[in-house]
């Protein structure tokens, strides 16, 4: 054998064929996790994406700023609405879609807006539709509704706890309106109830009826 000596054009056809079958092999091992990403998403936006991105309960934060949280069944944020200009300036500011709804409510609560108007005694109400009552905070005001009360609270433009708030407010006087409402905060809505003789609702219950609690 030592007589038989491949030539040089031959060693680099071989190592090009050889190479050639090597590649689409490790190509597949370095496409791997893009592919199986790629199929996650295949099933969220085709087979089950529906489940995922459809929100099937609504949660209201409202101190002003207001924001609604948009919940699908899993409790996870997929959408984030502020109902004012300060609501709206968080939902910016903050990244919550994707959240669980206890994470979502813990950064609400911890963000400097939040917590300077809790440190002031600032009244807050979470209001839940479409769901049990969620966890309460010890300085919140937390209740469940009807999703008629939450299409009924979007149509006078306000979230449910202010809505809660305005009809309270307006069975004492029938003369406030909800565009009156929209950029009054949580306390000065409970100071204008407390000042007619009334509370503000913080039960399930019918709105002017509830007790208030700190």
């Amino acid at each position: 054998f030592d007589a038989i000596h491949a030539e040089e054009a031959l060693k680099e056809h071989t190592k090009a064929a050889l190479a050639a079958r090597q590649r689409p092999a490790v190509r597949r091992r370095r496409l791997a996790p893009l592919l199986a990403c790629l199929a996650l998403v295949v099933v969220l936006l085709g087979g089950g994406g529906w489940l995922w991105f459809t929100p099937t309960a609504s949660v209201s934060v409202d101190i002003n700023p207001s924001l609604e949280l948009r919940l699908n069944r899993f409790s996870r944020v997929v959408a984030v609405e502020g109902a004012n200009a300060d609501g709206q300036a968080l939902a910016q500011e903050l990244d919550l879609r994707f959240l669980d709804c206890a994470a979502a409510l813990e950064a609400i609560l911890a963000s400097d807006t939040v917590s300077a108007l809790l440190a002031q005694d600032s009244a807050l109400t979470i209001a839940v539709s479409g769901q049990d009552e969620a966890q309460c905070q010890e300085n919140a005001h937390c209740f469940s509704a009807s999703s008629q009360e939450h299409d009924e609270a979007h149509q006078a433009g306000l979230t449910l706890g202010k809505y809660r708030a305005y009809l309270a407010l307006h069975d004492l006087d029938p003369t406030v309106t909800p565009e009156e409402v929209q950029n009054l905060t949580m306390a000065e809505i409970r100071d204008r109830i407390q000042a007619l003789g009334g509370t503000l609702p913080t039960g399930s219950g019918e709105h002017g009826q509830g007790h208030h609690s700190e």
